[in-house]
């Protein structure tokens, strides 16, 4: 086949820059459910530019207006054996010119959702489609608060202000502008005249129309300054800081936890001056964080519009007020705080009763047995029955289980084979996607959570389920709904796919809190709202220090894009884990909002050697008698946005180490954890501003790099001066607990004469801070707000 001369300049160009033809690597040529990479577009020259250039009008009252865009196509020009490219301003191709508007004008608006929450809202055309309200947002809707905001006019356009920041609207050329309550500029809206000072073509804010069909994407392009750090967008497993990255954010099977591609991309971001961005939209989209170019912040929507939340403050701040927008967790109940023991897979009644037995045989303490992939007739051919050949009574086992303090969770997912028994029923009553012909996009057949007949079909079988005596539900997978399918709500893939995740997480959400009255899944893909659904795991982990090494980063990122709890495969999932990596790996797993041992067998920690076995049962016991603190900081983090796992910065955020730091993490506000990622005894630790006390050997050090030396848990934990963890005496299962005496471990050095620390009590309302006071060589509690519920026993550990 021929090729154009154009085409032919263009793949010379791209080995020169570095840039992608989107005619060159059609969709339709990658793997099935690749990531679609929206940048291409805005790569391919054979496109049309539309550069957003000056406000046109603009109402302060109301906050809306229009901007003018003017058209721009790429010119290639050869210089001394290299061929440079720059946009130039074009007149209009279509005909007659008299119909169509060469640069148009079109709709800005500005709406202020709090004082430290802005919206901005573009359209690069008409909006004829039904508006919907959004699965992301709380409400559906989120309300316009104008009043929080002064407006004024200046001489240059327009601002606003609040007792936390500032906006700038510059008429022309056209700027937003975001400051805080110092009035230090934190980022801008990036103007073509902005980049006229350097040889590289960059993209300002804009969007594309592609010359193949017409459509539009949108690329929200911002300003980053040196030394600018940017954290977020889910559950990333790439470097902790994405500066200098592209990240794509569209939901895939990530086949493990150490490449770019995600389980759980979140359209959102935080950057250490001060703001986070929610970009509003489930289109795929791909952000270039200075990685082109290291002053621009190029978030490149593949939606027509461009619907972007901005929040100020610090980290705290800007989660509280991104949940406040999207949703923040629900409390999960007690039980699901204990450890989940599992394997891929547990195949029978019988199975599961030897695996109970040993868990109290050997004291290890245990609230969850989770049946994996074979609790079926057939291995991963999911029918929501039980194998009636293997589970002689189903309902005798759950209760008995039930009896022993074990809840059972049952894995299942949403894709159903030919061979499946429910197959059939599924396509014959429209509940599958479809395609664009009426037929099904791949050989199984997907649910199709737009449709209510589907919904209810689904939530009907976990309802009997329910009834039986299960207590929760895997949700795995989820990542691969067609892309070009046809869904029952009239939208394609391109923007249902990474609704998916959300969609299915609600169903499942829901049901199981109008059954039992809590709200409580295992699920593996999310997309911005899910964190409403607790709770979520990190995937299919390789069993190697790398592995666990990336698990946090990608923990920690999605604790910073509004999810507060998260757990995963303690030991890896892939092949057997080595047994000194699973020592090393377990008190980390403990010291996570969630925990469970899976993956390939044995995970039973009376599988390997004695020596483990005791080890894991000290961590294990050290979870149990934490429980007091884990229980009260998931219910403060849960109210307030904030992940249990939480990155340095997010209690420290004037400690500017602490933005440099991801190897290891905050447990709670109070709690250090470093874990040990290398057969090693201790490691190099980074210790934010304050005193630390080692919560095992109790020394005392102060702020800076220090190595020390695990205790004789394998790992490193230490506990901020001035804390109160609150303890719990040792029980096999939180049904057996005694919340009526606890004990209060005081961490504090001899010169600190006050601590506090958080106590919330299962049933109660709410949590309840509780201070002591030093008298000669011990703590007292001179108040306890709880009393007539429990009593205190205190404990000064650090003398």
């Amino acid at each position: 086949m021929k090729r154009s001369f154009l085409f032919q300049i263009t793949i010379a160009l791209t080995g020169v820059l570095g840039i992608w033809n989107a005619q060159a690597q059609k969709q339709n040529d990658d793997l099935l459910n690749a990531p679609v990479d929206i940048s291409k577009d805005f790569e391919n020259y054979e496109n049309t530019f539309y550069f957003a250039d000056e406000l046109s009008d603009f109402d302060l009252a109301t906050g809306k207006g229009t901007v003018t865009y003017k058209r721009y196509a790429y010119q290639t020009r050869q210089a001394f054996n290299n061929m440079l490219v720059k946009p130039d301003s074009i007149k209009a191709n279509e005909f007659p010119a008299t119909e169509y508007e060469a640069a148009p004008k079109l709709p800005f608006e500005i709406q202020f959702i709090s004082t430290r929450s802005i919206r901005i809202k573009m359209a690069s055309g008409p909006q004829y489609h039904n508006q919907e309200s959004s699965l992301m947002l709380v409400n559906g809707t989120v309300e316009n608060h104008p009043e929080l905001w002064k407006g004024t006019k200046t001489a240059n356009g327009y601002a606003y202000t609040s007792v936390h920041g500032k906006v700038e609207i510059v008429a022309k050329p056209w700027h937003v502008k975001i400051y805080d309550e110092n009035r230090k500029l934190l980022t801008s809206t990036l103007h073509y005249s902005d980049v006229q000072n350097t040889y590289t073509p960059v993209l300002p804010f804009s969007y594309v129309r592609r010359n193949n069909d017409y459509s539009r994407s949108y690329a929200a392009v911002f300003t980053l300054q040196p030394d600018e750090k940017i954290f977020g967008c889910g559950e990333s497993f790439t470097e902790f800081n994405k500066r200098g990255q592209k990240v794509i954010l569209y939901t895939d099977d990530a086949n493990g936890v150490q490449n770019e591609t995600m389980y759980k991309p979140i359209p959102f971001y935080m950057s250490n001056r001060g703001y986070g961005v929610f970009m509003h939209t489930s289109s795929p989209i791909t952000v270039d964080f200075g990685k082109y170019f290291s002053g621009a912040n190029k978030m490149m929507i593949g939606d027509d519009v461009a619907d972007l939340f901005l929040f100020i403050g610090e980290p705290k701040d800007i989660l509280d007020e991104y949940t406040g927008v999207t949703g923040k967790a629900e409390m999960p109940p007690l039980w699901s705080f204990g450890f989940w023991m599992s394997r891929i897979t547990y195949f029978s009644e019988q199975e599961g009763r030897d695996v109970a037995k040993n868990l109290r045989k050997y004291k290890i303490p245990s609230d969850v047995i989770h049946f994996d992939t074979g609790w079926f007739d057939v291995d991963w051919r999911n029918n929501y029955k039980f194998a009636s050949e293997r589970f002689n009574d189903p309902v005798d086992m759950l209760s008995d289980m039930k009896d022993d303090g074990f809840h059972v969770c049952l894995w299942q997912l949403p894709y159903f084979t030919p061979k499946n028994t429910l197959f059939n029923e599924i396509v014959e009553n429209d509940y599958a996607v479809r395609d664009r012909k009426g037929n099904l996009p791949y050989e199984d057949a997907v649910l199709d959570f737009t449709n209510p007949e589907t919904v209810n079909w689904y939530q009907g079988k976990l309802k009997h389920l329910l009834d039986q005596g299960v207590s929760v539900f895997k949700v795995d997978f989820g990542e691969a709904a067609p892309l070009n399918g046809i869904y029952h709500n009239g939208r394609t893939g391109f923007y249902e796919h990474n609704l998916f995740p959300l969609r299915y997480n609600k169903a499942v959400a829901d049901i199981t809190k109008k059954e039992t009255g809590y709200t409580l899944i295992w699920a593996r893909s999310t997309w911005a709202g899910s964190q409403r659904y607790p709770l979520h795991w990190g995937g299919d982990a390789a069993t190697t220090n790398t592995a666990m090494a990336a698990t946090l980063r990608g923990g920690l990122s999605l604790g910073l894009s509004g999810f507060t709890f998260w757990s995963h495969d303690v030991g890896g999932f892939v092949t057997k884990s080595p047994e000194n990596l699973y020592r090393r790996w377990t008190p980390f797993g403990m010291l996570t909002s969630h925990v469970r041992s899976h993956g390939e067998p044995p995970t039973e920690p009376w599988e390997y050697s004695k020596e483990f076995l005791n080890d894991f049962r000290k961590a294990d016991n050290m979870r149990y008698q934490l429980m007091p603190y884990i229980y009260a900081q998931a219910k403060e983090s849960s109210e307030k946005g904030l992940p249990m796992m939480r990155a340095l910065f997010v209690e420290f955020p004037n400690d500017t180490g602490s933005w440099l730091v991801d190897n290891e993490y905050l447990f709670g506000s109070s709690m250090l954890v470093a874990p040990l990622f290398e057969d090693e005894t201790e490691r190099a630790v980074y210790l934010p501003e304050g005193t630390w006390i080692d919560y095992q050997t109790n020394k005392v050090y102060k702020a800076g790099w220090h190595t020390i030396k695990a205790g004789d848990i394998p790992i490193v934990v230490l506990v901020k001066n001035g804390t109160i963890l609150p303890h719990i005496k040792l029980a096999q299962t939180t049904k057996d607990m005694d919340w009526s005496k606890l004990t209060l471990k005081v961490y504090a050095d001899s010169e600190t004469t006050t601590a506090s620390g958080i106590v919330y009590l299962p049933n109660e309302a709410n949590s309840s801070h509780v201070t002591a006071t030093k008298k000669g060589n011990t703590f007292e509690v001179e108040s306890n707000p709880l009393k007539g519920k429990t009593t205190f026993k205190t404990d000064w550990t650090s003398k």
